[in-house]
């Protein structure tokens, strides 16, 4: 397993730490809990830049990196509507469309077709990630709720726009041909690993020769 894949399943394994520490009432707990979740935030773009430095990636990481995200932000927002810091609307509209963009996700990938992170998307796990600090934050007493309140209300417009941003290219993607959706997906695991492209004489770069894709039958 990589470092990258390892500071993802880190990630993942901070949830309960840090929902163990805003729940547990002791001195300064909240402060603790904002500080865990932050450094176990920060991986994201620690195990995103090993990546790309090594050339490097594997499906497990493909796989659990969003899941970790989605996972320890939308954990810790539930957590501080018991700390009557977020309304509970605003979150449960914003889990609502997590729910929605992850069908989508996997209705495209039955399809054969691997719906890529939008720059949208990238931007809102941030902004969703930026306001469940300021909560925390606000928790902790540094500041008054309101702020929180306006971070997350930044954090669900964003959130909504990017999901609107998904459904608008879905159906496009969803249309696609079967070999036309192969074809896509190839490109996307050769463009996040170059090792399995095939060089001009038909070998990868580990010495094997490349498979040829087996021919569709007509009809």
């Amino acid at each position: 397993m990589s470092l990258a894949d390892q500071l993802t399943l880190a990630r993942a394994a901070a949830v309960p730490l840090v929902v163990v520490l805003f729940v547990w009432d002791f001195p300064n707990h909240d402060w603790w809990a904002t500080g865990v979740f932050i450094a176990a935030m920060s991986t994201d773009w620690l195990d995103g830049r090993i990546a790309r430095r090594t050339g490097h990636t594997s499906p497990l990481g493909s796989l659990l990196d969003p899941v970790a995200d989605k996972l320890l932000v939308l954990t810790v927002l539930i957590v501080l509507i018991d700390q009557d810091v977020f309304p509970g609307w605003m979150v449960a509209a914003i889990v609502a469309r997590e729910f929605l963009v992850s069908g989508l996700r996997l209705a495209a990938l039955e399809r054969g077709v691997v719906m890529q992170a939008r720059d949208l998307g990238k931007l809102k796990t941030w902004s969703q990630a930026t306001a469940a600090a300021i909560g925390g934050f606000a928790a902790a007493g540094a500041w008054d709720d309101q702020v929180a309140w306006w971070a997350l209300l930044v954090a669900l417009v964003l959130t909504w726009l990017s999901g609107l941003d998904y459904a608008r290219v879905a159906p496009g993607l969803l249309r696609e041909p079967a070999g036309l959706a192969l074809v896509r997906l190839l490109v996307v695991r050769v463009l996040a690993d170059p090792q399995l492209a095939p060089s001009a004489s038909g070998k990868r770069p580990d010495g094997r020769l490349a498979r040829a894709a087996p021919r569709e039958r007509a009809g």
